[in-house]
C-alpha cells in the first residue's frame, strides 16, 4: 500500500467533485471543507413550504428558475456553497450549468439549524454579500421568524415588516406569512 501525503493546498471545486459520494453534503469556504449536518424535520418542512410558494410564484409569473438543496452554487474554485433555496432570474440564466450554478443568483434562502447558525448568519452572509447576491433570507424554524435582507453598499440590511409578513424586494409581490411556513403539519381527515 502506498501512503499519500496530506493535502497542503486549499481544496477546489474539482477536489470536491472528485470525492466519492458518501451521502453527505459539503461546502467549500476559502478552500476548507465543511460538512453540512442533516436537516431536522422542522427544517425540512419549512424549506419545502418556502420552496413550493417561491416556485409557484416564479412559475406563474414566468420569472426564472428555483432550485433547492443539494445544488452547488460556485462562486470561485475555493468557494462553493449549497443554500437551501436558490432563485435565478431569466436575465441571469446563463449561470445555470449542468452540474451547478456558476455565478451570483438573485436570491438565496437559508433555513437555520442549531448546528449551523453562525455559518449561515455570519460566514455565508459575508460570502453572499461579497459576491453581490441582491437578497438573502434567513429562515429560523426555532424562533419561527423569516428575516429578509437586501444588499446595499456591500452590506445586508433587514427589510422591516410592521405586520410580520416577509416580502421580497427582488421579486415584488412575493410575500410569505411565517405562520404558514412554521405551522405544525395538519392531518387531513378521510
Amino acid at each position: 500500500m502506498v501512503a499519500t501525503a496530506p493535502l497542503t493546498r486549499p481544496l477546489t471545486y474539482d477536489d470536491l467533485a472528485a470525492m466519492p459520494d458518501d451521502g453527505k453534503r459539503y461546502e467549500l469556504i476559502n478552500g476548507e471543507l465543511y460538512e453540512l449536518t442533516g436537516p431536522s424535520t422542522k427544517h425540512q418542512r419549512s424549506s419545502r413550504r418556502l420552496l413550493v410558494r417561491l416556485d409557484r410564484f416564479v412559475d406563474i409569473n414566468d420569472l426564472g428558475e428555483v432550485f433547492d438543496a443539494p445544488i452547488d452554487v460556485y462562486f470561485t474554485p475555493h468557494i462553493v456553497v449549497q443554500p437551501d433555496i436558490v432563485y435565478v432570474s431569466y436575465e441571469r440564466e446563463s449561470i445555470v450549468k449542468q452540474q451547478k450554478i456558476e455565478g451570483t443568483p438573485n436570491l438565496l434562502m437559508e433555513v437555520l439549524s442549531p448546528s449551523n447558525r453562525s455559518h449561515d448568519v455570519i460566514t455565508k452572509a459575508a460570502i453572499y454579500a461579497l459576491f453581490g447576491v441582491p437578497e438573502y433570507w434567513l429562515v429560523d424554524p426555532e424562533a419561527e421568524t423569516i428575516r429578509v435582507q437586501i444588499l446595499r453598499d456591500g452590506v445586508y440590511h433587514p427589510v422591516e415588516s410592521i405586520d410580520g409578513i416577509a416580502r421580497s424586494q427582488v421579486l415584488p409581490g412575493f410575500e410569505v406569512n411565517p405562520t404558514d411556513i412554521f405551522a405544525p403539519q395538519r392531518r387531513r381527515r378521510a
